[in-house]
């Protein structure tokens, strides 16, 4: 086991990390701690020169770190998880400070991104001979790419960092990291312990502000870009990349839908949905974001999901052990949920529980918790990915119909039923239309499976086999024998 001292490191000041090099820049800027709306620690503002320092490191460090081989590149990636570990504390405050995550939801993340890690660095893509005759072989092999950006968001970025991270460098690729300049304090720090485990240059970070991405995806030294982020952003993403074919894997927003059935167990399904629903505040792209319960037992559930919200996920700062449902994450974002939020007064929804009535006074971008009671067919709070603590629970009583509104919409990243009946929830979830479906359980993903949406909702997928030849190039390969 790695031991903290091997990889000690100063967790106050966050610079950028250049072919192993720490390095700041003239411009800085701070981070802001979602839960006091306090400025976090200086930042470096990367422009165009520290960009062309990264790619002109990560090139010249591909040829050697593409011939490694699989167990030597999985090596380093066993090690970058053992340093993560190692760190686990002052990493988790990072993310509780950074991102306005509860403590329990940081630890989750946490666990989450060391395991990840290690089952990836198990992870191999072997030759697959589709031919093999007297006269000739036909082989499909997988090359890597060269040099890979991964552009990671603000509401999980350990987790969905090193989910680009891993993969890229175990596949022989060279990778450059850009944090969101919402939530970069983490990833710094996973690179300065990456810049102690892998050779210069084959794991990179750079912070900075709106203009960094640009710079990044439109760079002609870059092959390859891995984007998590909206589906707004993502249609920018491809279309700069387009201009010089870079291979490009997008996970974009989802708005999941969960279909209740009548003989669903309240007293197993009603903490589970609620959880999963509000989890980090609701700003997961695969949180729950929609219920449809049957008209059966809509008020029991309806009753009984109130109950848990006001007993289990209370509202607060991150830092608060009692807090169930830290803050929005940054103030662009909570100016958006807000608008939701009033949008329920202007446009009449019925409240079960939170809505501006509960906001508390205060410093941080807290808001309450909030359930919309069986909102119209097609109203904005089901149509829209909230990306908040709040959203609609609905009614409905004939299968094709909630399969209809349940596949409604452009956002096809996940999907769940609930049923007491497993053969009848398969029906129902074979018919829906998401990259992740799942019976009775949501928001189950692993590092052995892949991970991407249909639809808006993505282009490609991460993780698994699946995701790590996304970070290859097929080559088939020809050898005559006669």
């Amino acid at each position: 086991m790695t031991s903290a001292a091997e990889y000690k490191i100063d967790f106050t000041s966050f610079e950028n990390v250049i072919n192993n090099r720490l390095t700041s820049t003239a411009a800085t800027r701070h981070g802001v701690n979602p839960s006091t709306e306090e400025d976090l620690p200086e930042l470096p503002v990367s422009g165009q020169e520290e960009v062309d320092q990264a790619v002109a490191a990560a090139r010249a460090a591909f040829p050697a770190w593409r011939s490694k081989t699989w167990d030597e590149r999985s090596a380093c990636v066993q090690k970058l998880a053992d340093a993560i570990e190692a760190n686990h504390d002052a990493i988790r405050d990072l993310l509780v400070n950074e991102s306005g995550k509860a403590f329990n939801t940081a630890n989750m993340e946490m666990q989450f991104a060391i395991g990840h890690l290690r089952v990836t660095s198990g992870l191999r893509i072997p030759d697959e001979t589709v031919e093999d005759t007297a006269e000739r072989t036909a082989v499909v092999r997988y090359r890597p790419l060269g040099v890979g950006c991964a552009i990671v968001p603000w509401n999980w970025p350990l987790l969905l960092g090193v989910g680009k991270i891993g993969p890229g460098v175990m596949a022989g690729n060279s990778v450059i990291v850009k944090p969101s300049p919402f939530a970069p304090y983490t990833l710094i720090k996973v690179g300065e312990l990456a810049a102690k485990i892998f050779p210069p240059g084959v794991i990179q970070v750079l912070s900075g502000d709106e203009s960094l991405g640009p710079r990044l995806t439109l760079h002609p030294g870059i092959n390859k870009v891995s984007f998590t982020g909206s589906t707004a952003t993502g249609k920018k993403v491809a279309e700069a990349c387009a201009k010089t074919v870079k291979r490009l894997t997008l996970e974009l927003g989802g708005n999941d839908a969960a279909i209740v059935c009548d003989d669903a167990d309240l007293t197993k399904v009603v903490p589970k949905v609620s959880t999963l629903a509000l989890i980090s505040s609701g700003q997961i792209c695969m949180n729950v974001k929609r219920i449809y319960v049957h008209e059966k037992i809509y008020d029991d559930f309806l009753k009984a999901m109130v109950d848990f919200i006001r007993n289990n996920l209370k509202s607060g700062p991150a830092a608060d052990p009692n807090t169930g449902v830290g803050p929005v994450q940054n103030s662009m974002q909570y100016a958006k949920v807000l608008d939701l939020y009033e949008a329920a007064d202007r446009e009449g929804w019925k409240i079960a529980t939170g809505g501006l009535k509960e906001k508390k006074e205060g410093k941080g971008f807290i808001l309450p918790p909030t359930i919309i009671d069986d909102p119209a067919e097609g109203s904005r709070i089901e149509a829209e990915e909230p990306f908040g603590p709040i959203l609609p629970v609905m009614r409905w009583s004939n299968e094709a119909d909630v399969v209809r509104r349940a596949n409604g919409f452009d956002s096809g990243l996940g999907a769940s039923v609930w049923s007491g009946d497993i053969a009848k929830a398969t029906k129902i979830a074979d018919q829906l239309e998401a990259g992740s479906v799942w019976v009775n359980t949501h928001f189950e993903v692993g590092p052995h499976m892949p991970f991407g949406g249909h639809k808006q909702a993505g282009l490609g997928m991460e993780w698994g086999v699946v995701g790590l030849k996304g970070w290859c190039n097929p080559q088939a390969f020809w050898t005559r024998k006669d």
